[in-house]
């Protein structure tokens, strides 16, 4: 059986909130947040709202890019953009987000958005398998 932890709205709403507190302290000059898909969608719609400041689908130099987890730390690696926020970040992790709400360990994280019995392996290795 996987470690799996599995989170509910309240738990996201508090991620959000301190996540958003950051930001407006830390990188006062957002302008606009863009979500990777298809972890970072919800998350990336829930700042923006938080911050009266617009979702978008084209990276700015100053938009926020925005993941639910930097896991292996590959899809930040890879994503468009300067600024960078996570609602959780693995130390293990090949990248470090600009900024993310919290540090968590090797467990599986499931999101309310996501269904429960998910697989703990990352989006982009499922059609490697």
């Amino acid at each position: 059986m996987e470690d799996k932890i599995y989170l509910t709205w309240r738990d996201i709403q508090v991620l959000i909130h301190t996540l958003t507190t950051r930001i407006i302290t830390e990188l006062p000059n957002i302008d606009s947040v863009y979500g990777l898909p298809r972890g970072g969608l919800i998350p990336a719609v829930l700042i923006s709202h938080q911050l009266e400041i617009p979702f978008t689908l084209t990276v700015g130099k100053n938009t926020l890019v925005v993941d639910d987890i930097c896991d292996t730390g590959k899809t930040f690696q890879d994503a468009p953009g300067v600024y960078t926020a996570a609602l959780h970040y693995k130390k293990t992790a090949s990248f470090i987000p600009t900024l993310y709400a919290k540090e968590v360990g090797d467990a599986w994280i499931v999101y309310p958005w996501e269904r429960e019995d998910s697989k703990a392996i990352a989006d982009y290795l499922l059609g490697q398998l």
